[in-house]
């Protein structure tokens, strides 16, 4: 038996840690949370880490945002807090959607059943159904970043990443 330590070097066969493997350790920790203060992850890279994220199914496919209200349309006189619309594609596949402070409503065309994930990083992911008509509503409006990922029969679309 100890020919098989000798093998390894001087390791405890106990499985305890050893003081310079514990200072070795401690000393990462400290390494580790200096980093995060002094030199945080850019914005940009966290915002990619995320858009992987939600790329994890492997066969979906990334539905682009095409239409946002609040860039693309023309202010309303006299509308104080208007709904946000977006409309999002990948291929032959659109989704519609409102987001107002009362939750989701839109629509997945072509018009079919589908199960949809409100995505909002490692939080519990709020699940929605569309109708046969592709229509869908959610009675809480997503806060911080969102996607959405929609499962229609053996295809999944995934929406690009945005802020509420």
């Amino acid at each position: 038996m100890s020919d098989m330590n000798d093998d390894f070097g001087d390791e405890p066969s106990d499985g305890t840690f050893t003081d310079e493997e514990l200072g070795t350790g401690l000393l990462e920790e400290e390494l580790r949370q200096a980093a995060a203060i002094l030199d945080p992850v850019p914005a940009g890279l966290r915002q990619i880490a995320v858009d992987a994220f939600a790329l994890h199914d492997l066969d979906a496919r990334v539905a682009e945002l095409t239409f946002d209200s609040l860039v693309d349309a023309i202010p309303v006189r006299g509308e104080t807090d208007p709904p946000r619309m977006l409309t999002f594609r990948a291929d032959e596949v659109t989704v519609d959607v409102e987001v107002t402070a009362d939750g989701l409503i839109g629509q997945v065309l072509p018009p079919g059943p589908a199960r949809i994930e409100v995505l909002s990083g490692p939080l519990a992911h709020a699940r929605l159904t569309a109708d046969d008509m592709g229509r869908f509503t959610g009675g809480t409006p997503p806060t911080g970043p969102f996607a959405l990922r929609l499962r229609t029969g053996r295809e999944v679309v995934v929406t690009e990443w945005l802020r509420a």
